[in-house]
Formats: C-alpha cells, sequence, structure tokens
C-alpha cells in the first residue's frame, strides 16, 4: 500500500513541478490545452502533444511552432485583454536555465495586461537544447571528439526567433516590424548572445536581467567568454555596439554560493557575483567601443531590493517595452 501512497505522491509532484502543472496552481485557464485524465500521461510535454490555436486575449496559451528548420518547439503566448493586436507591440521572453517559461509569464501577464503587449515565451526543453551550449549559448557549436565545429546557422536555437515573430505577425495581423526582447539568467545569457550573432535580426531592444556570465565584447577573449574564435567578426561587433541593449542588475543579485552561479576562472575573473560580472560587461563595452572608434547605445540600470528574480526585473523591464 505504501508503494502505491508513494508512486501517487511522485506523479503529483512530477505534475506540479511542470510549467503547466504550475500555471494552473496559481488558476491560470487554459482554453486551449485538455489536461490528461491520466495524470502520468507526459504525452502533453512532449513535441507531439497537440497544434492549437494561440494568441487568446486575457489568456495564456500554448502551441507547437514548427515553420522554422529546428526541432518544433512549446511557444507560452499572452495576449492582454481590449488590445488592437494589429498594433499591440510584441516581446519575446527567454526563459532560465529551469526552463520554466509558464512561470516568467505569469510574472509578466500583469505588465502586458497594464501597458499592452504581447508576450511569447519560446520553450526549449532540456530534452532537446540540454545544457548552456545548446541553449543559451545558441547551440552554435557541436562538440566532435575533443573539439568544437560549427553546426549549420538554420540549428542554432537563435534562428527560431526571426521565424516565430513572423509567424505571429502574419496570425495576428499585426502591423510591427520590430520586437522587444528580454531575458533573464540564462535567458539573458540568451539575449546578449543573440545580439552578436543575428546583426539582421528585427530588434529594436534588448533587454537583459542578471546573467550569470557573459561572452564579452572582445574579439581577444575566447569564447564562450568572449568573440575570438566565435564566428562573430569585428564588423559584427561594431553593428552589436551600436544596438539599443539595457543591462538590467538586480543590485541584491550578489550571492556567490549559487549553486547554478558559473565558477570556472574565466567566469570568476568577470566577478564573483551576478551584479559584478554585469558592471564589468558593462566596462568592456565602454572600453571596446573607444578601441573600435564606434559610439556605443548600451546602458545598464541598477535595480534596486531585487536579487535573481525574473519578477522584480519584469516590473523594471515593463517600461522599456513600447
Amino acid at each position: 500500500m505504501l508503494k502505491y501512497i508513494f508512486l501517487f505522491l511522485a506523479v503529483i509532484g512530477f505534475w506540479a513541478a511542470t510549467p503547466l502543472g504550475y500555471a494552473q496552481a496559481q488558476d491560470v485557464v487554459f482554453s486551449e490545452y485538455k489536461v490528461p485524465e491520466n495524470r502520468k500521461d507526459r504525452k502533453f510535454l512532449s513535441h507531439k502533444a497537440f497544434k492549437a490555436a494561440p494568441y487568446t486575449p486575457g489568456d495564456i496559451s500554448r502551441f507547437m511552432f514548427d515553420d522554422w528548420s529546428g526541432k518544433p518547439i512549446p511557444v507560452w503566448a499572452y495576449v492582454p485583454t481590449g488590445v488592437d493586436v494589429t498594433q499591440a507591440p510584441i516581446l519575446f521572453m527567454m526563459h532560465g536555465a529551469k526552463r520554466n517559461p509558464a512561470r516568467y509569464l505569469l510574472e509578466w501577464a500583469p505588465h502586458a495586461e497594464e501597458r499592452g503587449f504581447i508576450v511569447l515565451a519560446p520553450e526549449f526543453s532540456r530534452k532537446d537544447y540540454y545544457g548552456s551550449r545548446r541553449y543559451n549559448q545558441g547551440n552554435v557549436w557541436r562538440k566532435v571528439d575533443e573539439t568544437y565545429e560549427p553546426r549549420q546557422e538554420k540549428d542554432w536555437s537563435f534562428s527560431a526567433i526571426e521565424p516565430l515573430f513572423d509567424h505571429t505577425v502574419a496570425a495576428l495581423d499585426s502591423q510591427q516590424k520590430s520586437y522587444t526582447i528580454y531575458g533573464h539568467s540564462a535567458g539573458s545569457q540568451f539575449v546578449h548572445r543573440f545580439l552578436y550573432y543575428k546583426p539582421e535580426a528585427r530588434v529594436k531592444r534588448y533587454l537583459a536581467a542578471n546573467a550569470g556570465w557573459y561572452t564579452l565584447p572582445d574579439m581577444d577573449t575566447s569564447w564562450p567568454y568572449g568573440l575570438k574564435d566565435s564566428l562573430v567578426s569585428e564588423d559584427d561587433l561594431k553593428g552589436s555596439l551600436g544596438k539599443n541593449v539595457i543591462v538590467l542588475l538586480g543590485d541584491k543579485d550578489i550571492d556567490m554560493t549559487s549553486k547554478s552561479l558559473r565558477k570556472t576562472p574565466e567566469a570568476l575573473a568577470q566577478g564573483e557575483h551576478r551584479y559584478n560580472r554585469g558592471v564589468n560587461f558593462m566596462r568592456v563595452a565602454r572600453e571596446q567601443a573607444k578601441v573600435l572608434g564606434v559610439t556605443t547605445r548600451w546602458s545598464a540600470k541598477t535595480v534596486e531590493g531585487v536579487g535573481h528574480y525574473n519578477s522584480g526585473m519584469a516590473a523594471a523591464a515593463a517600461q522599456f517595452v513600447y
């Protein structure tokens, strides 16, 4: 009997830990998704789960996006009530290393509702994009024996964003020509590397919040801690420095003991904690702009009283989505 009780609790624990389980625990209505009667059935999280009509106003919807050359990815979306979807700004929200876009989206939804912008949260699962290299480093490189070789650009995780923007514009008959992209923690890493690797992306504003470590805008520091041998050219870097980038740093994000904080010698050289690493990132950007003879549009905003929490950073970042 105890065996079955423990099994039941394990299943409930699995369910609560999933993005959908978490969101439903917060009383979010998923009108386009039916919870499986058998809670052991994990198919609803797989890439073959379903195709649903997305973009339900006032609701969180979830659909599978496969109109790109990579693997199909789930996308979570929030459309505020009472907005003209053809005119509403569009925000891409990149999740952290825990791959929990539903929780992040719940934290962003009130701001989207208040300010009238659409939020898209693509989900890069551990199953298909395991580890930092495949998700927040863009899946640019693959390991072959003891070396790394570049993948084709169509297989980069970075390459999902522009087609998803096109998909959303077409679905909503949107008049938007560009978008804002935000990321927290590992999502922030995705955002600032996306900046380097996708120079033609139609991004009007990059919002990078509380990254754990950085690819510095420095051609003399080796990848992934800098741009040496990264495929990014000096001209690409010059262009990146001219983009509208806002680095958001919680002044309480100073935990030096966190298990998720990278502690390699190269990461520690950037600073002892996330806040210092962000300050260092901006310092290097200003120095490199001078060396390259360009004007940088990058800026940093300190968010007072906030640690390593997406909720607090989302509240600070929402004002920049327009």
